[in-house]
């Protein structure tokens, strides 16, 4: 398996893997159609974010999104094939966000979470730091954590 920058020309599958990765928390389709826009990668996230992608054989994998703004940085996506859950490809992926953030001057990685993903960052060295409302859903609050780099 290698971890690689994502294209341009894959986004959209790779917003499809978003899509089929966090349907796996059991959440409706209305509720997935309604954060559809949130987790669709555009050319712009693109210009703006390092997002990476792991790759196998030519099958994409899974992918994580980070923004660094001088010493801090947002892990702004990282999403698994659902049949890859467990393997420790998500590890794998937030590691390759670290170093990224930390190579860009970064000493702390901000990430708003799934609440199904709260503890599986937490386990991983992350504290939860507040809340924020979910950008797709009315009136849903986010855990917002950090990463100490």
């Amino acid at each position: 398996m290698r971890i690689r920058f994502a294209r341009e020309d894959e986004l959209d599958q790779l917003s499809d893997l978003a899509l089929r990765s966090k349907a796996v928390h059991g959440y409706s389709s209305e509720f997935l159609e309604a954060c559809r826009a949130e987790l669709t990668i555009t050319p712009a996230r693109l210009a703006t974010e390092t997002i990476l992608v792991a790759e196998q054989s030519g099958r994409r994998l899974g992918f994580v999104a980070v923004a660094v703004d001088r010493d801090s940085a947002d892990l702004v996506d990282l999403f698994v094939e659902p049949d890859y859950r467990g393997s420790g490809l998500g590890s794998r992926l937030l590691e390759a966000a670290v170093e990224t953030a930390r190579s860009s001057g970064a000493t702390r990685l901000e990430i708003e979470a799934d609440p199904h993903a709260e503890d599986w960052y937490c386990k991983r060295g992350a504290e939860r730091i507040g809340e924020t409302p979910s950008g797709s859903i009315p009136g849903r609050v986010l855990p917002v954590l950090e990463l100490r780099l």
